[in-house]
């Protein structure tokens, strides 16, 4: 049974981590959930933790046909899609000098292209409806890239981070009534390190440099789930899950030589 004022929120890369925890975290607020992600039996079990209100859809966002079909699943199922979560991400563990053509093309495909299939998927549908909400996880690291391992992952950030700004700019001239939002998280408690292609990293975590205000201590899925649904509840352009992070960037833009020189020989992070 769902609550007065509910919505329909498609998720993507929700078997596991950041995903399934939003998906939980929405299904006890009393939305409907439409759960993406290609372990179907990870899937099914998150599905199953939050009542007939969620529907695990097998989804490769790798695919522009199968991202399609998770649209039109969840249209098929609850009407309409208020809220599309582009959230299914992989990371690595390379030198951006050690980067192979393979390993440059599989973080653009499966962070940028899946985020890219996803809004064109879900956008034309928000524009017959005159209203929706894509929300695009992104990573503090498209944003300060602390973490030279993740070369090709921090760049393929970076570019969601362009094309969400892009596709909310060309939206708020035309459709004011769509959202479009960014999330930033920064270190969080979940297996993607240990699933990042090239394994995990050995060395610990980097933190910002010592003349950087803050840190930005881990987040847990759960704590990064509350901040989207946050942003589902208030849209705003874009945020950082951890609040330090904020202070960390604007520190790293005001001198990114000085910040830069501090950094040397950092590790990874999230």
């Amino acid at each position: 049974m769902t609550r007065s004022g509910s919505k329909v929120v498609v998720i993507t890369g929700a078997s596991g981590g950041i995903g399934a925890a939003l998906g939980r975290l929405l299904g006890d607020q009393g939305n409907r959930v439409v759960l993406g992600a290609r372990r179907e039996d990870a899937l099914g079990e998150v599905a199953r933790a939050i009542g007939d209100h969620a529907l695990p859809v097998r989804t490769d966002v790798t695919d522009r046909a199968s991202v399609e079909r998770l649209r039109d699943r969840a249209i098929a199922a609850f009407g309409h899609i208020d809220v599309w979560v582009n959230n299914a991400g992989r990371g690595i563990t390379r030198p951006a000098l050690q980067l192979t053509d393979a390993d440059f093309d599989d973080m653009m495909t499966v962070n940028v292209k899946s985020v890219l299939y996803g809004m064109q998927a879900v956008v034309p549908h928000f524009i017959e409806r005159n209203t929706g909400h894509v929300i695009n996880v992104s990573s503090f690291l498209g944003r300060v890239p602390l973490a030279s391992i993740r070369s090709a992952y921090n760049a393929a950030k970076a570019a969601v981070n362009a094309l969400t700004a892009n596709v909310r700019a060309d939206l708020a001239a035309t459709h004011p009534g769509i959202h479009v939002s960014l999330v930033m998280p920064g270190l969080v408690a979940t297996d993607f390190a240990r699933n990042a292609l090239g394994g995990g990293a050995t060395a610990p975590p980097p933190g910002p440099p010592r003349s950087a205000p803050g840190a930005a201590a881990p987040q847990t899925a759960d704590e990064v789930a509350a901040v989207i649904a946050g942003v589902i509840a208030n849209p705003v352009p874009e945020i950082f899950t951890n609040p330090a992070s904020a202070a960390i960037a604007r520190s790293y833009f005001e001198d990114v030589a000085a910040f830069e020189r501090a950094m040397a020989g950092g590790g990874p992070s999230r």
